[in-house]
């Protein structure tokens, strides 16, 4: 686990007096970059099964869950750390797989959406084995994979599940192999760069893929400004935080 400590600190320091999202091009090349139209008038409804959700442990969202509270005071440490850092773009993983890290970006995004003053992007950028999707029960054949790689318009990719106000989703679609590269590639920069700015007082989330399993994580954290480590209580050993 030093050896992530150790990229993560050289990421974090290589981004130190850079704009907020890393530079694709310099020079002439600069000129040729456009910024991504991103428009949420075709966002596409998805309905929620309460049951799912309460199978899947999504409950930020529901009035009567005795674990809610515990994701608002989660909610209230995240927004005042970034609030006080000027940040607005959060990464979520873990050391390992199956410690819960999808569960906290759901129920995590849920509660910040729920204050009036912010809205919400959740992306699931797990590019081998996207499922975010699936924990809310809601379909979606296509997502950020076909949008880096078949030019997928992103007006047709993201959802907004239903009575969750002020959260849209911007799914992972088809798995790909070659991930850590498609989340490094510079139209993935340039789309954090619109997501990052293209709206005030929206947070955006990524769901990223566990740090011991893929070089993922480490490839995208110069992209984000602070993340969040998931870990399971007597499953996530010592060796694996330090």
């Amino acid at each position: 686990m030093e050896r992530i400590k150790q990229a993560i600190e050289r990421a974090r320091a290589e981004r130190q007096g850079q704009p907020a999202v890393a530079p694709v091009a310099k020079g002439r090349a600069a000129a040729s970059v456009q910024p991504i139209d991103i428009s949420y008038s075709q966002t596409r409804l998805a309905e929620l099964s309460d049951h799912h959700l309460r199978k899947n442990r999504i409950v930020a969202c529901m009035e009567q869950s005795p674990f809610a509270d515990a994701y608002k005071m989660l909610r209230t440490q995240t927004l005042q750390r970034l609030k006080e850092n000027d940040w607005n773009v959060l990464a979520i993983t873990s050391p390992g797989a199956g410690e819960g890290k999808t569960v906290t970006a759901l129920n995590l995004a849920a509660s910040i959406a729920m204050e009036i003053d912010h809205t919400v992007l959740l992306v699931d950028a797990n590019l081998q084995h996207p499922n975010l999707h699936e924990h809310l029960g809601i379909p979606a054949p296509k997502g950020l994979s076909d949008f880096l790689l078949d030019d997928a318009a992103l007006a047709d990719l993201f959802i907004h599940p239903r009575g969750i106000d002020r959260l849209t989703i911007l799914p992972g679609g088809r798995p790909v192999r070659n991930s850590a590269e498609m989340l490094n590639s510079p139209k993935m920069t340039r789309l954090v760069g619109e997501m990052k700015s293209r709206y005030p007082g929206r947070i955006v989330i990524f769901d990223l893929p566990p740090l011991l399993s893929a070089a993922d994580a480490l490839a995208f954290t110069p992209y984000v400004d602070a993340a969040l480590l998931v870990v399971e209580e007597g499953k996530t050993s010592r060796a694996d935080t330090t």
